[in-house]
């Protein structure tokens, strides 16, 4: 397609549309089946425009034009079941999935750095004298010790809550904190995966890995993705604050700072369950396997919306942005 011969055939049409919508309400009948018409025309203008010579200036014009004739067509749109449904469904999981390069590296990096700081805490003494005292230790790690009380020391109503508030904000600092070049991201990621290490230390110090992964594994499996995604979120923000793309670097912010907003909503739920999992499943009397099961399934349900209902509105061009409709005007800037 010739874009100056386009442009130069549909000008006309576009520069009416935006007359239209500069008179607001002021509108007779006929103007305004006029600027539906040409709503429904300049929207095709514009998928041609992105599928077959995608100009970066002209397709930012027409998103704007088609963005503000859609709220002048459709009205005020209410919030309400249908967009939490849309969130749930689209938002969120697209979301997640669009951020996946960020935060599966992230996972997969924390996790080894915690491994191997575990299995340097196990295999020498001297770091974990280090860490306590070594009745303190042995009353930490011994059957019936504190590692294993933890997780039934309050009531398990009392105590998802509590877990479920912590990793949330602990999610959310993640994704605020993100802005800042994404560097109190690692030190947050680093805080828990210290933690992490501590117990793989000193539970496989003293031979009792197993109890440790058999506590750790049905809640940890969820929450800790959780936790990687609201990081990888975060360093993704960062980033954007360093190489913001065809944008200005305000408008660029303002879309990921959108995105991360409902991820942290998204991700209140998430938690929630694993909060559940911890308070409820943890500490219970089940199977060592069973409790583990219930972990892994949780996980790999999370997994499957992710990658199933999030990789499919992404190939649809969700990217856990609000509506086009709800959002400011951008134009894209010179590379």
């Amino acid at each position: 397609m010739d874009l100056d011969v386009f442009v130069a055939a549909h000008q006309a049409e576009w520069a009416r549309l935006e007359q239209l919508l500069g008179r607001g309400r002021r509108l007779t009948g006929d103007e305004a089946d006029e600027l539906v018409a040409l709503y429904q025309r300049t929207s095709t203008h514009l998928s041609l425009i992105q599928s077959s010579t995608p100009d970066p200036m002209l397709t930012g014009r027409l998103t704007q034009l088609v963005a503000r004739a859609r709220a002048t067509v459709t009205g005020a749109r209410r919030g309400g079941w249908r967009d939490a449904a849309r969130f749930f469904t689209a938002g969120f999981p697209a979301a997640v999935y669009v951020s996946r390069r960020w935060w599966i590296p992230t996972a997969l990096i924390s996790l080894a750095v915690a491994v191997l700081m575990g299995w340097w805490i196990a295999t020498h003494p001297e770091v974990q004298s280090a860490i306590g005292a070594p009745e303190d230790l042995k009353a930490m790690t011994k059957p019936g010790g504190e590692y294993e009380t933890y997780y039934s020391s309050h009531p398990a109503a009392s105590f998802a809550a509590q877990v479920w508030t912590n990793n949330a904000k602990a999610a959310a600092m993640c994704l605020v904190f993100g802005a800042f070049l994404g560097l109190p991201v690692l030190g947050i990621l680093w805080v828990n995966m210290e933690n992490l290490a501590a117990g793989i230390g000193l539970m496989g110090g003293a031979d009792r890995l197993d109890v440790f992964l058999g506590l750790i594994l049905p809640h940890g499996l969820l929450e800790l993705t959780a936790v990687f995604v609201a990081a990888g979120t975060g360093l993704r923000l960062g980033w954007t604050v360093i190489d913001p793309g065809l944008r200005t670097r305000r408008e660029a912010l303002a879309e990921q700072g959108r995105a991360a907003l409902g991820m942290a909503m998204g991700l209140t739920v998430v938690l929630f369950v694993s909060g559940l999992i911890e308070g409820f499943v943890t500490p219970s009397g089940l199977p060592t396997w069973a409790r583990i099961a219930i972990g892994v399934a949780a996980e790999a349900a999370f997994l499957l919306y992710v990658y199933v209902l999030g990789g499919r509105a992404a190939r649809a061009g969700e990217v856990g942005d609000v509506e086009l409709a709800d959002r400011a005007a951008t134009l894209p800037t010179a590379a």
